[in-house]
Parts: C-alpha cells; sequence; structure tokens
C-alpha cells in the first residue's frame, strides 16, 4: 500500500478528506496520511479508540512517537491525557487502550537507529518562547541530529516571514486554522512539505500547530 508517499511532493489532508477505516483491532480506526507498506508499514495516521477499546500487544522495531489529540491514551506504562507528545524507540513494547476513547496523530517505522531517548512530555503552562518570527512562539519536544519536533503557537492576525524547509517539514493543526500560499488548513489538517520548499505561514485566528523539520532529506 501507498499513500502520499512520494516526499519529493507536497502533501495536505483536511478534515473529510479521507474517510475513517477499521483496523486490525475492533473498536481502533484510523485515518493513513502517508504509508509505505501494508499492516507493518511506515505510516503516519490518525488513530481513534472507541471507549473499552485496545491493540494488541507489539513491539516498535521501527520506533513510534505520537500526539494524544482528545480524550486519555493508555498503555501499561502510564495515562496520556490530551497535550501529551511521547517517543518510544525502536525495540519498546506496550500494549496500548482507552478507556473512555481517544484520538492520536502517530507516527511508525520512521526513527534513526541511534536515537534512542524514550519520553512522554506536554507544553506546561507559560513554557512556550519567542521565535525569531514575530507573533510566533514555540515549545522544543524533541531535537536529534536534524529533526526538531515542536509546539508552534501563532498570534492572531500575526503573518510570519518565509519559512523554508531544506529537508522537509510536516505540519498538524491542533487549535485554531492557518494559511499560506497554496491554502487554508482547519483544525485537524496535515501538511507535509517536501525538501527545499518554502512558504509564508499566517493565522487570522490565531492557531497551535505541531511541527516536524529536518527529517525527509539528507543532513
Amino acid at each position: 500500500m501507498r499513500i502520499n508517499a512520494d516526499f519529493s511532493e507536497r502533501a495536505v489532508v483536511r478534515p473529510g478528506d479521507v474517510a475513517w477505516v477499521p483496523s486490525p483491532m475492533a473498536g481502533v480506526e484510523r485515518i493513513m496520511l502517508d504509508r509505505i507498506g501494508d499492516e507493518v508499514a511506515r505510516a503516519t495516521s490518525i488513530v481513534r479508540y472507541a471507549p473499552g477499546s485496545h491493540f494488541s500487544a507489539h513491539q516498535h522495531d521501527g520506533g513510534e512517537e505520537f500526539l494524544v489529540l482528545e480524550g486519555i491514551f493508555s498503555d501499561e506504562h502510564a495515562d496520556y491525557p490530551a497535550g501529551t507528545y511521547v517517543r518510544n524507540p525502536i525495540g519498546t513494547a506496550h500494549v496500548p487502550r482507552s478507556e473512555d476513547g481517544c484520538t492520536i496523530l502517530v507516527k511508525l517505522h520512521q526513527f534513526d537507529a541511534d536515537d534512542r531517548e524514550q519520553k512522554a512530555i506536554a507544553a506546561p503552562p507559560n513554557a512556550f518562547v519567542p521565535t525569531d518570527r514575530p507573533g510566533s512562539s514555540a515549545f522544543e519536544l524533541h531535537r536529534h541530529d536534524s529533526e526538531c519536533v515542536s509546539f508552534l503557537r501563532i498570534d492572531p492576525q500575526s503573518p510570519m516571514a518565509e519559512l523554508r524547509h531544506p529537508l522537509g517539514a510536516e505540519f498538524f493543526v491542533i487549535e485554531g486554522e492557518f494559511a499560506d500560499e497554496n491554502g487554508i488548513y482547519p483544525q485537524q489538517s496535515w501538511l507535509r512539505m517536501p525538501p527545499d520548499s518554502a512558504h509564508t505561514l499566517r493565522s487570522d485566528t490565531g492557531c497551535l500547530l505541531w511541527m516536524k523539520t529536518g527529517h525527509l532529506g539528507e543532513a
């Protein structure tokens, strides 16, 4: 299976563009954003757990990172409320579940072999710091070599200077909406920018984004 599998091209999925499809486990369904492979795949997905649902025990042969968008995601290690970002490196394992239901953004089989840091982190109050672009602030979640994962907040009516992505970028809209030269991205939109691309972000309403950069090309 190949979905948005050409990383030299821009890709976007907005709410309603792609239907939910069932996973092999009852009560767990997903929206496939990009994918190379079948059930074991290099994949980026939005995954929704119905109340009381679970997924089978599994090992992360290629690593797993996820952001809890709604509800509380749980495993045998902890409970992860909305806003929590989790990294499970290659070789880790767990049994995921959700007592009351949840939705997560998850990326599988995309870890560097030497990226071994396991973490669960949320942005504490007042943790965002101003960026070098007026009207925006950020909270860094993870950094390894050229890869950087962060929350980015854009204030209402704040056009940003052009963002260049020599090694690509991904954005997911957690709150609000933003726009660039190519369109408008409402809440729960996903945008992937290819290496050597650029765009200028703006937000009339203000927005909170999950952003990952530096992971789609050669460092």
